[in-house]
């Protein structure tokens, strides 16, 4: 039995990550000659945007995008072209 190559693999792992969401934590100490000298405590979260929506994340950001892409105009924060 020869092993197969499954082309859709990578893809439907992106499809489950972007739709259900990953959160990688690690912890890393740098040390040298058995002295700590730096501590990283590293924290992220991948998804898509509806569901970081739907725990509670990027909820007041994709308000504000969302209202720019109704009304780039009335955006305060963007320069005035006249």
């Amino acid at each position: 039995m020869k092993p197969t190559k499954d082309d859709h693999a990578v893809v439907d792992l992106l499809d489950v990550i972007l739709r259900d969401g990953v959160i990688l934590q690690a912890d890393v100490i740098i040390t040298v000659a058995d002295i700590p000298l730096v501590g990283l405590s590293l924290r992220a979260a991948l998804a898509g945007m509806s569901t970081m929506t739907d725990y509670g994340y990027f909820e007041e950001w994709d308000a504000a995008q969302r209202q720019l892409a109704r009304a780039p105009d009335e955006h305060p924060l963007l320069p005035d072209d006249g």
